[in-house]
This record gives C-alpha cells, structure tokens and sequence, in this order.
C-alpha cells in the first residue's frame, strides 16, 4: 500500500529531484567557470529546501517524532553553509571537499530512500 504523500513530501521531492540532476551536472562539468557557478547555486537552493522540509516530514517510522535521518538534513545544512564559507575565503580545496562530501552522503540516503518498504520505493516501483 502506497502511503498518501504530504505536503511536506512533495516540496522535498520536487526539491530533491532537479537537486540530483543539477548534482550530477556538477560532477561531470569543468569547475570554477560561470556555468559551474551558476548551476551550483541552484543545486544548494535544491538541497536547501529538501533539507529543510525533511523536519516536516516525520511519523513514518518514528511515532511523529525526528528520527536518524534528520541528522542527514543537518549535515546537509552544515556542509552547504561550509562549502560556501570556504569558497567565498578562496578555499577552494575545503569547498571541493565538502560538496563531495555531500553528494555521498546523500547517495546513501538515496539508496535508503530507494530500499522496498519506503515510500519512494513503493511509489516507483
């Protein structure tokens, strides 16, 4: 059984799939140029308003409370902010790392997400 999508689920989702396409565009395109820039900003507003709706999502198997995977939207959140610290200092090495280490953080909940049982594996498949 499908479980009804929340408002909160569908900001997160509508923000979490261009985020992923942006994402992607930004591991395989030269940095440093406008484009990367440009493309860069939009994927951290993407993930901004997916980390941040994530608080609003909550019950599904927490009894309505924050569970685990909210500490994902706090690293997120923290990262995002680092990453843009450190790039605006000229820091471009601590920028690099952190981003990366963002986007493997959120492989994992990816395939989290994608595990059967969840809702967006029962809504895809």
């Amino acid at each position: 059984m499908i479980r009804e999508l929340t408002f909160a689920s569908a900001i997160h989702l509508a923000a979490v799939l261009p985020a992923v396409v942006l994402g992607a565009a930004q591991m395989l395109r030269p940095k440093g140029t406008r484009s990367h820039v440009a493309l860069g900003r939009a994927w951290v507003a993407a993930l901004g308003i997916a980390a941040v709706s994530s608080f609003w999502i909550t019950g599904i198997s927490s009894g309505g409370r924050f569970s685990v995977i909210h500490l994902l939207s706090i690293f997120v959140l923290f990262n995002l902010a680092a990453a843009i610290w450190f790039v605006r200092r000229g820091n471009v090495s601590a920028h690099r790392k952190f981003m990366i280490g963002t986007v493997l953080g959120l492989m994992g909940a990816g395939a989290g997400a994608l595990a059967p049982g969840r809702f967006l594996h029962q809504l895809l498949f």
